[in-house]
C-alpha cells in the first residue's frame, strides 16, 4: 500500500461571522461559519489529487489550512509522521519549504515593488538554499527551469503577462526545493491557451522533479486530465475520494453525479443532460442536520437528515460518504 506524505484528519474550521443588531441587542456572539467540517484525506507521493466542488465549499480553505495560514479548531495534519500544529517554531521553517502554495492570482501573491530576480532570491535566501555567491546563478536556472528569459529577472511584476506572472509563482515555490506543491485555481485566470502551456509546463516539472500536487480548480475537465485521483468537497465535508477516471466515468455519490453533469461536453453528439438539483444551497451559516446534501437529493429518507454518512469504500470504486452509495451507483 502506497504510504501518504500527508495525513489529513477531522479537520474542522470555524470563522466567526460579523454581530448584527439583533446580537447586539441580544448580547450574543455573531453567528458561525463553518467552513471545513470534519475533512479527511491522505496525500500519496508522487501523485496528482484534484480537489473540486462549488465556490464556497471549502476547497481554497482546505488548501490554505494545509500551508498553515488557517489554524483549524480541531483535527490534525501529519507530514512525514508529524503533526504539523503541533510542531515548534523550527520544525515550522522546515515545514514551509517543504509544502509550498501557488495562488489564484499572481499578481497579489508577489511584492509589486521587487524585481523578479528579488523574489527568487528572497526565498533562497530565507531558507539558505544557495551560499550568497550562488544565488544569481540558481535565479538563472529557475527562469529556465519555467521557461522565462533571463532578462526577467530585472522585471518588475507588472511587465508581465498573467502566465508569465504564475510561471513566476511557480518558479519562487520550487526556489526552496518543495516536495509537495499546492495550487490553488492556478490557471483559472488565464486564457484557455495559456492554460494549457501552464499546466504542461507544471505536469513536466511534477515529473522531474518527483513533486506530489494538490490541484484545487473549478474546470472539471482540467481535474480529470492532470489528477491521479479527485476528492468531491461539499459544504466543507469530503463527499467521495476515488481514482480519477473511475470517478468522472462513474460517480457513486448524488452530488458527485450532479456536479459531473453540468460540465459542457466537446462533443456535439452528447445530448448528455445536467441533473437539475432542487432547492438552493445550504448557507455555511447554518449547514442542515444529517447529511449536508440531503436537501437537494432525490435520494434522500428521513434516515438522512439525522445521521452524518461516513466515508466509506465501496467495492470496485472508491469512497464515499452516502447512506445510499449502492443504490445511488446501481442507478447511475
Amino acid at each position: 500500500m502506497t504510504q501518504p506524505v500527508m495525513d489529513i484528519k477531522d479537520i474542522e474550521l470555524e470563522f466567526q461571522g460579523s454581530r448584527t443588531l439583533i446580537d447586539f441587542v441580544k448580547q450574543r456572539p455573531g453567528r458561525v461559519v463553518r467552513a471545513l467540517n470534519g475533512v479527511s484525506l491522505q496525500l500519496n507521493k508522487g501523485e496528482t489529487l484534484g480537489v473540486v466542488g462549488e465556490s464556497g465549499c471549502g476547497k481554497s480553505t482546505l488548501a490554505r489550512c494545509i500551508v498553515r495560514l488557517y489554524e483549524p479548531k480541531r483535527g490534525s495534519i501529519h507530514f512525514d509522521g508529524k503533526d504539523i500544529f503541533a510542531a515548534g517554531a523550527k520544525a515550522d521553517r522546515s515545514y514551509n519549504r517543504r509544502v509550498q502554495m501557488m495562488f489564484q492570482d499572481p499578481y497579489s501573491s508577489l511584492n509589486p515593488r521587487m524585481t523578479t530576480g528579488q523574489i527568487l532570491s528572497e526565498a533562497l535566501s530565507v531558507h539558505k538554499m544557495r551560499p550568497e555567491g550562488e544565488i544569481a546563478s540558481r535565479v538563472a536556472e529557475l527562469l529556465d527551469l519555467v521557461r522565462l528569459p533571463q532578462d526577467a529577472a530585472g522585471k518588475l511584476p507588472h511587465e508581465f503577462s498573467g502566465g508569465q506572472r504564475q510561471r513566476i509563482a511557480i518558479a519562487r515555490a520550487l526556489a526552496v526545493e518543495p516536495e509537495v506543491l499546492i495550487a490553488d485555481e492556478l490557471v483559472s485566470a488565464l486564457d484557455v491557451s495559456v492554460q494549457a502551456q501552464v499546466v504542461n509546463l507544471l505536469l513536466e516539472l511534477q515529473d522531474r522533479l518527483n513533486l506530489t500536487i494538490l490541484f484545487v480548480a473549478h474546470d472539471l475537465r482540467l481535474v480529470r486530465h492532470v489528477s491521479n485521483r479527485v476528492a468531491v468537497i461539499y459544504l466543507g465535508r469530503i463527499v467521495e475520494v476515488g481514482d480519477s477516471e473511475t470517478l468522472f466515468s462513474n460517480p457513486s455519490h448524488p452530488y458527485s453525479q450532479a456536479l459531473l453533469s453540468a460540465a459542457p461536453s466537446l462533443d456535439p453528439d452528447d445530448k448528455g443532460s445536467a441533473i437539475r438539483l432542487q432547492g438552493e444551497l445550504p448557507s455555511p451559516l447554518n449547514v442542515p442536520p444529517g447529511c449536508p446534501f440531503h436537501v437537494r437529493c432525490r435520494h434522500a429518507t428521513d434516515f438522512c437528515k439525522i445521521e452524518v454518512p461516513e466515508l466509506r469504500a465501496l467495492p470496485g470504486r472508491g469512497e464515499v460518504a452516502c447512506h445510499h452509495a449502492e443504490e445511488v451507483s446501481e442507478n447511475a
